[in-house]
């Protein structure tokens, strides 16, 4: 029994737990607490009839190593998958994702609360391999029946949507799908595995953007792609086909930083409730859209599916506020960076503009609005910066 079996085997662990455990066997290397980074291309055979076999471990760099195949294996036991690969950025994995269970002439449904390049890829790539994209309002559920074709193979969602942070019915979604025998795929970067698991929801692809909470340290560009029995095969070889591999140090760094996702989006959230228990107070602020919220629309579909919230939400500016205002707003702050992307210890603010971003369904009135990034910095010093943007845009 190896070092980790000693530990582990048998055990039905706590995901703090598991985020500390999973994807290394010290065992396999002298005892090393690490996996080591494998920088590597040529793997050598021990002669020609095991090359002949294929049945050697590691064959080529490209298909795989102890460093990736560590990070894929934690999100394998996160994601309660069949297995999962990864990909260059959250975008990549989108796009493997799609392109792994779609083929010419399929029927392919996007919530019009997706992630923007999602829409550029689907709205600009899609079309040249003569896939049909329709967007659906998010708030469908399981009446997202009355959109399929005879052709639909596939139903993508995503919880809370980009921008608007709107929640989805994903069971009803799924059972929905199934029904037809379509796949669903999910952007679950939001919530992390930590606190969404779309494969116990009825989703046969979850998709993260592990540059954001996975990394949580805004160095590397990462995706990953967890799959279920019935879309792994395809997945695993369209993954083969294209020929994607991560850089082993990228790698090396988002094993690092999935050891303490925990605590730090524990943190993230905390600072991100202190932040915004302060902005309803503000003159300045409309409507805050953060599904953990009780007033918010989505909260108690996010209730039953989810187990906590992250630190990326958005806010409107109060009725009447003008675009110098919320320009001045943003080109005054301080400790929030001006930057897309989160998930790293930093905040981050951008203005959003919602109106002609959707297309199946329409949104609220044309706010100014904006997109807050909630890092680990002392909350009151956050609530400071805020507080001085405020007003200095509005006095």
């Amino acid at each position: 029994m190896d070092l980790m079996q000693k530990k582990t085997s048998g055990k039905n662990l706590q995901p703090d737990t598991v985020l500390a455990h999973t994807g290394r066997d010290p065992g396999d290397f002298h005892g090393f607490v690490n996996p080591p980074v494998v920088h590597a291309s040529t793997v050598l055979y021990p002669d020609v009839e095991t090359m002949a076999s294929g049945g050697q471990r590691y064959s080529y760099g490209r298909r795989g190593t102890p460093t990736t195949e560590a990070l894929e294996n934690a999100i394998t036991e996160l994601e309660g998958a069949a297995g999962s690969r990864l990909a260059n950025s959250g975008l990549n994995a989108v796009a493997l994702a799609c392109l792994s269970c779609l083929k010419a002439g399929d029927h392919f449904l996007i919530p019009d609360t997706a992630y923007g390049p999602t829409r550029h890829f689907a709205d600009t790539v899609l079309p040249n391999l003569n896939v049909v994209v329709e967007y659906y309002d998010p708030a469908l559920g399981e009446n997202i029946r009355s959109l399929f074709r005879p052709n639909t193979t596939a139903v993508f969602v995503e919880a809370p949507g980009s921008l608007t942070f709107e929640m989805q019915d994903i069971p009803a979604i799924a059972d929905a799908a199934k029904g037809i025998g379509a796949t669903v795929l999910m952007d679950n970067t939001w919530a992390s595995p930590l606190y969404c698991k779309p494969l116990e929801l009825g989703v046969d692809l979850s998709i993260q953007a592990g540059t954001k909470y996975i990394v949580g340290h805004s160095d590397v560009m990462l995706g990953t792609i967890a799959a279920s029995a019935k879309a792994w095969p395809g997945l695993n070889s369209l993954h083969g086909a294209m020929g994607v591999h991560v850089a082993p140090d990228d790698v090396y760094l988002a094993l690092r930083g999935l050891r303490t996702m925990s605590v730090r989006l524990e943190r993230h959230y905390k600072n991100t409730m202190a932040v915004i228990d302060w902005l309803r107070d503000r003159p300045e602020v409309g409507a805050i859209r953060y599904p953990a919220l009780e007033t918010d629309p989505g909260h108690a579909i996010w209730k039953r599916d989810f187990s906590g919230a992250s630190g990326l939400f958005a806010f409107d500016f109060k009725e009447g506020t003008t675009a110098d205002q919320s320009a001045r707003f943003f080109n005054t702050l301080n400790l929030f960076g001006l930057g897309f992307s989160w998930g790293g210890f930093e905040s981050l603010a951008i203005p959003v503009k919602l109106k002609g971003i959707r297309t199946a369904t329409q949104v609220a009135p044309n706010f100014q609005s904006a997109r807050l990034h909630i890092g680990l910095e002392d909350p009151k010093d956050l609530i400071s910066d805020l507080e001085q943007a405020f007003e200095k845009a509005f006095t």
